[in-house]
């Protein structure tokens, strides 16, 4: 149970890592602006830097809480009913194969998942406003906490992986290691986002990357699950 729970936040950072090109369109932008709504002179890279961290450590509260919210409703399903584990490993990877297939851009299946949350963020966007331009350090955190619930596929492939989780906690600690592998990408966006998306945009990184989100999606499947542990148990 240790040895699964390792690779499952292993996993979820590489994820995090790899997808983090995802992560540079959909809140590069907003993770860019702190720094330049800061005021340039003394100590900027320190204020800098602790805006960025802000923000960032409230997006990656939000995917905790996310992903603790669906594990209490997803983990006492899988207990009373055992045939929707399969079920739920099977949306699980299908949503990394599609998301691999968007990030090689092969295929953009994924936006129409996308829309789900589409009616969430209609309400919450507009709360955003009240904190921008960004002043403070808990403006920083209440704008990342806010952003994060963004509709977002690599956030949604994720939840469905961490909702595979045996507990409630290991469920949000997932989401949790994904959040941190998005991380370095989002704070480099903030000190040199030119740099960083030439770096990452470019066609055979996506492609790799994408290959890697489906090689994770079809380990996930209960197929894939058969085939690396060697038997059907």
């Amino acid at each position: 149970m240790t040895e699964g729970l390792y690779l499952s936040y292993s996993g979820a950072f590489l994820i995090g890592l790899l997808g983090s090109t995802h992560c540079l369109g959909m809140c590069g932008g907003i993770s860019a602006s702190l720094s330049m709504a800061l005021p340039v002179g003394k100590g900027f890279r320190i204020r800098q830097t602790v805006m960025l961290l802000a923000f960032n450590a409230g997006r990656i509260g939000s995917y905790t809480l996310i992903a603790t919210l669906i594990a209490l409703l997803s983990t006492t399903a899988a207990a009373q009913w055992s045939e929707l584990a399969p079920l739920l490993r099977a949306i699980a990877g299908i949503l990394l194969i599609l998301m691999g297939l968007s990030m090689a851009q092969w295929w953009q299946g994924i936006r129409h998942i996308e829309r789900v949350g589409a009616p969430v963020w209609a309400r919450v966007a507009p709360l955003t406003r009240q904190f921008v331009p960004v002043r403070h350090r808990w403006q920083a955190i209440a704008l990342g906490a806010l952003w994060g619930w963004l509709p977002c596929g690599l956030v949604y492939s994720t939840l469905g992986w961490a909702a595979l989780q045996p507990t409630v906690g290991s469920a949000a600690a997932t989401m949790a290691f994904f959040g941190l592998g998005t991380l370095p990408s989002m704070l480099a966006t903030g000190y040199a986002a030119t740099w960083v998306r030439a770096l990452q945009g470019k066609k055979p990184i996506r492609q790799l990357t994408g290959v890697l989100l489906i090689a994770f999606g079809i380990w996930t499947l209960p197929l894939g699950m058969v085939l690396t542990s060697g038997h059907g148990g």
